[in-house]
């Protein structure tokens, strides 16, 4: 062996090793946290439950304690646990046969976090009617022969993205204080008024500054929101049905969208009144509000999250608030317990740690954070707000007159809710990643079907094929693209990352929007809507192969299995996907017969062993 594959042998076996190292301490952090209880001594386990329950004032419930702590280290061994009594069993068992049957306040709790979704998709969306009349009024024609026209799609756009400006620079980040203070509810209350009061603001506005100072407020209503509200429902929901709710903020976000378009045609024909110009465009605006104001009424019937009052040291009231979101103490008791211990381990791992910095100096963390962020960039890169923000400016390139552009923008928001649907099943089933590379090459077919019927002559074909190629591209977007950034971010990062992990990734969210929302205009004016969809068409192609290449798949996967996935260097995963393209092409389109290729993850073993064999490991 020559003396330069030598160096590079040991080179690669240190790289090797270091890698498992952190494998090994990531690994260590998270089966700390996977269940902290798992092999305690029963007798010790109770002891420290009723010790616990002296502790904070919950003295008169020991008994419940000590069987929540039983069940809480083995949820499935409760049939064999003699401290319990029949009706215990039966509601432990009732919990797994029959998930859906959940108290009536926790379905209340899921109604409100709909409702925040759809005020969420509101706010996003009635601007796309309101551009068609706000924007002349204000001096912002779009193809003023003036020389102006430029600078016009400039300021639309500017005015269009303002909230998310907000959400991407400020907004986000004050999620973390104002839950601290307010908790969860109290930062929903405050957010929803924000958003009510600013509704109201958008509504009599006299100037496009004016209405960009408004929305830009907007933006401290709906980015805090977006953050606490998925997090508000996990936290009150029990396991068995927490990713569906995860799902729900998608889905009903999608509703709301759909919503705000019916406002623009339900108030499209409002006359001006003596001195108020333009009315029905600030109804449009204005109406968003209205569901805010429901929010703000309905949030403090909810139950308080009890992981926020256990983190303020209230347990008496979290028990409380635990009571009416499960069936009985039994369940109360348990999570209450589960929850405490889950706490005092994060303290323990978390303290003297950078967490924010350990996000891309730990390899596992930065495989997630990369990952995630791909997903966050592409969701506004792929083209799905463009459309929903401005799909009446676009149908009106096509000649639709203002009613049947408004009309065709509500049928894309119905399209997109309805496609939302499947998945539901198919997330879980189909898998994150495969839903992306299925979705993204037909997402791109989609849009350049539409730019390109812009060239067939004025006339109904061109009104067909545009308004086709705008609802398959939401036929596509909606089961993919969609609903996988949030479900996928929300799961890939380690519990202990999890927070500062989602800030950064809905940041990113957010800021990207906002460039999506404010370039649209002067891109159309620019390109025309030929280059336009061109544009995000090419970046759906970048998407396929970002995603190939960077993004393992994540469902059905343990904590332990998660890491596993991101313990494989990058440069391996994409290497790997690289050599299976060709194959999965021939195998899946061509339906040939092909070997199979030797799996990247080995799941039955332990993580860092034959996980991956980097050249000359030993492996």
């Amino acid at each position: 062996m020559s003396e330069e594959k030598s160096i590079e042998r040991k080179d690669s076996v240190y790289e090797y090793s270091k890698e498992v190292q952190h494998i090994d301490n990531v690994r260590n952090i998270n089966a700390k946290l996977a269940n902290p209880l798992s092999g305690i001594p029963h007798d010790k386990l109770m002891a420290n439950a009723a010790q616990f329950a002296e502790d904070h004032g919950l003295g008169h419930l020991k008994e419940e304690f000590k069987k929540g702590a039983l069940v809480a280290q083995d949820p499935t061994a409760f049939e064999s646990l003699p401290m319990l009594d029949d009706a215990d069993r039966n509601v432990l068992r009732r919990e797994l046969t029959h998930r859906w049957d959940q108290p009536w306040e926790l379905y209340y709790l899921v109604i409100l976090c709909s409702l925040a979704a759809a005020v969420q998709g509101m706010d996003e969306s009635v601007i796309n009617g309101a551009n068609l009349f706000f924007a002349p009024q204000f001096g912002l024609d779009q193809k003023a022969t003036d020389g102006s026209a430029g600078r016009n799609q400039w300021l639309l756009g500017l005015v269009n993205s303002a909230p998310y400006l907000c959400c991407g620079v400020v907004a986000c980040w004050l999620t973390a204080p104002l839950n601290a203070y307010l908790g969860r509810r109290g930062t929903i209350f405050v957010t929803a008024f924000v958003s009510f009061a600013s509704c109201i603001w958008q509504g009599v506005t006299n100037s496009w500054q004016h209405l960009f100072v408004a929305r830009f407020v907007l933006g401290f209503g709906i980015g805090p929101k977006s953050a606490t509200v998925p997090v508000y429902a996990a936290e009150c929901a029990p396991p068995v049905i927490r990713g569906a709710l995860v799902m729900m903020w998608q889905m009903w976000t999608a509703f709301g969208i759909m919503i705000g378009n019916v406002m623009d045609l339900a108030f499209y024909h409002v006359p001006d009144k003596p001195h108020i110009h333009g009315l029905n465009w600030r109804l449009m605006l204005g109406s968003a509000g209205v569901p805010a104001l429901i929010i703000m009424s309905q949030v403090f019937f909810c139950p308080e999250s009890p992981r926020w009052l256990m983190s303020k040291g209230r347990y008496d009231k979290a028990y409380e608030s635990l009571l009416r979101l499960r069936h009985a103490p039994i369940q109360a008791a348990r999570d209450l317990y589960y929850i405490h211990t889950l706490l005092e381990t994060e303290k323990e791992i978390t303290t003297g740690r950078n967490r924010f910095l350990e996000l891309f100096t730990v390899p596992r963390n930065r495989r997630a954070a990369l990952a995630s962020t791909i997903v966050m960039f592409l969701q506004q890169f792929c083209g799905v707000n463009v459309i929903a923000y401005y799909s009446s400016n676009i149908f009106a390139e096509a000649n639709f007159t203002e009613i049947q552009a408004l009309l065709a923008s509500w049928g894309f928001g119905m399209v997109n809710w309805l496609f939302a649907f499947p998945a539901v099943y198919t997330i879980d089933t189909f898998g994150r990643r495969n839903l992306l590379l299925t979705t993204f090459p037909l997402m791109a077919i989609f849009l350049l079907m539409t730019g390109f019927a812009f060239w067939i002559p004025e006339g109904k074909a061109r009104l067909a094929v545009v308004a086709l190629g705008i609802y398959l591209f939401g036929m596509a977007y909606s089961p993919g693209e969609g609903p996988v950034p949030f479900t996928y971010s929300a799961e890939a990062y380690p519990l202990y990352v999890r927070d500062i992990g989602m800030s950064l990734s809905t940041a990113v969210l957010w800021f990207f929007n906002f460039v999506v929302a404010i370039t649209f205009p002067r891109l159309l004016g620019a390109f025309q809507p030929q280059g336009a969809f061109g544009w995000y068409a090419g970046w759906n192609i970048v998407g396929f192969f970002l995603i190939l290449l960077f993004l393992p798949e994540t469902k059905a996967l343990s904590l332990e299995e998660l890491d596993q996935v991101f313990s494989v260097p990058t440069r391996t995963h994409a290497a790997y996907q690289l050599k299976a393209l060709p194959r999965n092409i021939k195998k899946y389109i061509f339906r040939m017969k092909v070997k199979d290729m030797p799996p990247l993850y080995e799941h039955e073993g332990a993580i860092g062993e034959k996980t991956y064999a980097p050249p000359g490991a030993g492996h």
